[in-house]
């Protein structure tokens, strides 16, 4: 399989792309950020698409599922720190943080936000 490129997507991108709307902004426990969609796709990829489902002993399937949920907490931690030092308001930082990688994610591109007009405020009073 030389030659295919490696594209790491889940399944609340591909309903992003399909055109599913994200919904409204939840915040997990334990997981963090997400939006409906994205919930959604979640479920999808934990209960249909990963290999951990198919395993056939309860014991060891729940040991896994424990591993990989510790590692996907641990991701976390670093974001954690940053955000006590950066932000004013945590939360609508996360917030709009998370929406923009999610949108950057699906569409390949960030939209735009309300800040960007400032800059074009600022060159007409330079005039």
């Amino acid at each position: 399989m030389d030659g295919v490129p490696k594209h790491n997507a889940d399944f609340g991108q591909t309903l992003g792309r399909w055109g599913v709307g994200s919904g409204a902004y939840l915040v997990l426990p334990f997981l963090g950020p997400s939006t409906i969609r994205d919930t959604a796709g979640l479920t999808v990829d934990t209960l249909a698409f990963d290999p951990i489902q198919y395993v056939d002993s309860p014991r060891v399937r729940n040991q896994l599922r424990m591993v990989k949920f510790i590692d996907l907490r641990s991701q976390y931690l670093p974001a954690s720190d940053l955000l006590d030092e950066a932000a004013l308001d945590p939360y609508t930082f996360m917030r709009d943080a998370y929406l923009q990688r999610r949108e950057q994610f699906v569409t390949g591109k960030v939209s735009s936000n309300e800040f960007d007009d400032d800059d074009d405020d600022e060159e007409e009073a330079a005039k």
